[in-house]
């Protein structure tokens, strides 16, 4: 008789599982399948089509060898070292200004957040606009007088990347701001006036007491911030189509040119191999860090 409940424990909430059944497929199939073809044919010559004639690490020799792809890689480390270090900066000061409990905060918190509702795609082609000389700031500024400004970013390879960092901070900087606002509001206010009753300044405060307290919300910051850079694509492709030359090109581009536009699978597959391994190389001490934590306290 002991053994009867633990046998009904696999029908308890069968109508919740059998609904997860499709998802659990297609998580499966799609993506740890998809994964695992994709590693398993990065190792092999394919070209327009798969097929499995092995190689080696063939693949991986000539994708490092390529100037495109190691290009590709120091524009992703530039443009996400940045991009983490400006997003998560501005993200909290915002959201500490916000947490001041300010009038019209709803308000200035939707315009904040409106450019993250808008796709990459849109967000590209916009700055294009801005940061053209004959159409934008450099253009209305010289209307105004001041005919010896010069601001063009998108033309010059050694600025490119920065025109791209504007463009992408205007866009994500907003959900970073909402996501350290909903940690600060979940700071216990006894701690906001233990603060206050024992005369800490107030940046002494946030540097030592709050932020520690928020650990969970930057991590969590940083993983998405960071998985969202590894995979950046439709960005560049609106707003600088991988150029001047090649002074913009990502990751993904180099991805997509040889799988679609040179047909040579296996070297797709290599790069995308690449780009799986940086997500792993995120995602993993995230984990160790959220659960192998929980687990140990």
């Amino acid at each position: 008789m002991a053994s009867a409940p633990k046998g009904l424990r696999l029908f308890r909430n069968l109508n919740a599982k059998i609904a997860a059944l499709p998802m659990i497929f297609t998580t499966l199939v799609v993506f740890v399948g998809g994964t695992l073809w994709t590693v398993f044919y990065s190792f092999t010559d394919s070209k327009l089509l798969p097929r499995e004639r092995f190689v080696g690490f063939d693949q991986y020799e000539r994708l490092w060898s390529n100037s495109l792809w190691v290009t590709s890689i120091q524009n992703i480390l530039f443009f996400g070292a940045m991009s983490l270090v400006f997003t998560i900066v501005m993200g909290f000061v915002l959201a500490a200004l916000m947490d001041q409990k300010i009038r019209f905060e709803d308000t200035f918190r939707t315009i904040m957040l409106y450019p993250f509702a808008l796709s990459f795609v849109v967000t590209g082609l916009v700055w294009q606009w801005i940061l053209n000389p004959d159409l934008g700031i450099q253009h209305i500024v010289r209307e105004m007088g001041w005919t010896s400004f010069n601001f063009d970013p998108m033309n010059n390879p050694d600025t490119v990347l920065y025109g791209l960092l504007i463009a992408g901070l205007w866009q994500g900087t907003g959900f970073t701001m909402v996501l350290m606002l909903s940690g600060l509001r979940g700071i216990d206010e006894d701690i906001w006036k233990a603060v206050k009753v024992d005369g800490i300044p107030t940046w002494k405060a946030y540097v030592f007491v709050i932020i520690p307290m928020m650990r969970p919300v930057f991590i969590t910051v940083l993983v998405l911030a960071a998985a969202g850079i590894i995979r950046l694509y439709d960005l560049v492709v609106a707003q600088t189509s991988g150029g001047p030359g090649i002074s913009s090109q990502v990751p993904a581009m180099y991805v997509y040119r040889y799988m679609f536009a040179a047909q040579n699978l296996g070297q797709g597959f290599a790069a995308s191999t690449m780009m799986l391994l940086s997500v792993l190389i995120v995602l993993i001490p995230w984990a160790y860090l959220e659960f192998g934590g929980k687990k140990r306290g």
